[in-house]
């Protein structure tokens, strides 16, 4: 059973920068792909960003792509989201969560961190 812990959440102004952590429980964590989803109110858990085992390749959501970035430190079981230029569109619970692949799919990933709230103002 992996156990994941986000933080780094907060209120920032559009145009600003944010940087998520998630720390694994798990010593295996390396063995896993790790991704990031996030969540509206009212919307659907969608695809943020994901990443192999090994660190590459990375995979991103295309409203994301070029503003954010996936990264990993296997020997410290945490995985990143690297947030710049903030929209207020980017505002949602973000989780972070573990699978065997790394994929767009939610329900490719079993572990789940309880989620860390970002909030850009305009």
């Amino acid at each position: 059973q992996v156990q994941l812990v986000e933080s780094g959440g907060g209120l920032v102004q559009a145009g600003g920068s944010l940087r998520l952590s998630c720390v694994a429980s798990e010593r295996t964590f390396s063995s896993y792909a790790m991704g990031w989803f996030r969540q509206a109110p009212g919307k659907e858990r969608e695809f943020v960003a994901s990443l192999t085992w090994g660190g590459g390749p990375t995979y991103y959501a295309g409203s994301v792509k070029g503003r954010f970035t996936i990264s990993r430190d296997n020997a410290e079981n945490t995985v990143y989201l690297q947030m710049n230029s903030l929209k207020p569109e980017d505002t949602a619970v973000y989780y972070c969560a573990a699978g065997r692949v790394a994929t767009m799919d939610k329900d490719d990933y079993n572990y789940w961190g309880q989620g860390t709230q970002v909030t850009v103002s305009s």
